[in-house]
């Protein structure tokens, strides 16, 4: 699969929590070509926070790869960019390379994976390669269908946010 229908699959996820009132966030895991792990964001239908997307897309990878020796990268695919913590999971999980659609610059972590310096004594626990600004404008106008029916909240303005930034110039 290609990076534009990584995020494509990563996108229909999404609309699949907005459909249920979720902030439009959906992740896909591959290994190969085969969609190992699927997931939008459940913060809403959980009442819990730590149910990001690509966090539950990569538990179901998790499950299914357990230890075994892996003949292919895992790809991680988002329609918004990681969060400091998903970001450490894709590590934990050894991710690969993640391709995202929409930048979220103050929860993102990308910078840190830009500035991050692998110990000679773990070199494989690293951040994947990272790949933003993929379907920018679908994510942007999930979020947008999102502003216009969510009630006023924090997670709210953080969306209206994301409708507001500057776009970076795009990834691969």
């Amino acid at each position: 699969m290609t990076p534009d229908e990584l995020v494509g699959a990563a996108l229909e996820a999404a609309e699949e929590g907005l459909a249920v009132g979720e902030q439009p966030i959906g992740a896909v895991v591959l290994l190969g070509d085969e969609i190992i792990g699927r997931a939008y964001t459940q913060e809403r239908t959980s009442g819990r926070r730590l149910v990001h997307a690509d966090l539950l897309a990569m538990m179901q990878a998790d499950e299914a790869l357990g230890w075994r020796r892996r003949p292919y990268p895992v790809r991680l695919a988002v329609s918004l960019e990681p969060c400091v913590m998903c970001l450490g999971a894709a590590m934990a999980m050894r991710v690969d390379e993640c391709y995202f659609a929409l930048e979220s610059p103050s929860d993102g972590g990308a910078a840190l994976a830009a500035a991050w310096r692998p110990s000679p004594d773990l070199p494989w626990f690293a951040p994947p390669k990272l790949f933003g600004g993929i379907r920018r404008e679908e994510s942007r106008s999930l979020f947008r269908r999102y502003c216009e029916t969510a009630p006023e909240s924090g997670a709210r303005r953080w969306a209206q946010s994301l409708l507001t930034m500057s776009s970076p110039s795009a990834g691969p």
